[in-house]
């Protein structure tokens, strides 16, 4: 019989995700992970394996941000004033954001998700997790009348998602006095689907 953890995990995972974030898989150390979570190696290993099953259990955690970002979408409200919204708040704490981290998941594709079939999977349902979100909006919003019926749902989610993608990355080198320049990009892109 395994014995129980002795830690929390919640708090762990969470250190481990950040971590991760912040650094990338490449420039984090294992004593990054212990310095993060005052676990030792042994504990840590022992309960995750290594650095790669730590990592996906970073990238499996960071999922639940992706399904936060689909909770606000299905908030009451326009289905389009939802997206916008959406949109709006990923550039704004992208932008305020210290460290300009950006998107754990797109980092890690970009990082290491080519080499890494498994990553990449992972990679792929936190994109999945979202894309869904938007393409269920857009439905609501054709239902709504406030989208335009003759756009196909699946495809214009993912003209969204990818715009979602690019407001990220343009975000890392964008200052809060050049906000506008992001807004405009969010109203075009919403501009399609009307």
């Amino acid at each position: 019989m395994a014995r129980p953890r002795e830690f929390d995990e919640e708090r762990v995972l969470n250190a481990v995700m950040e971590t991760f974030w912040r650094n990338g898989y490449e420039g984090t150390s294992a004593q990054n992970l212990v310095d993060a979570t005052g676990l030792g190696r042994g504990s840590l290993y022992a309960a995750y394996t290594n650095k790669d099953g730590l990592f996906e259990q970073a990238l499996l955690r960071y999922q639940t941000r992706a399904r936060e970002h689909v909770d606000r979408l299905r908030m009451e409200g326009s289905a389009l004033d939802r997206l916008r919204d959406l949109l709006q708040t990923i550039v704004d704490g992208d932008i305020e954001a210290s460290d300009k981290r950006g998107c754990l998941a797109t980092n890690t594709a970009i990082e290491i998700a080519g080499r890494d079939p498994r990553i990449a999977d992972l990679v792929r349902q936190c994109f999945s997790i979202l894309t869904r979100g938007i393409e269920e909006s857009i439905r609501r919003g054709q239902d709504a009348g406030e989208i335009r019926a003759g756009l196909d749902p699946e495809a214009s989610a993912l003209f969204v998602f990818n715009a979602v993608q690019g407001l990220r990355v343009l975000a890392q080198t964008t200052s809060a006095k050049d906000r506008a320049k992001l807004a405009s990009i969010i109203d075009q892109t919403l501009a399609v689907l009307t």
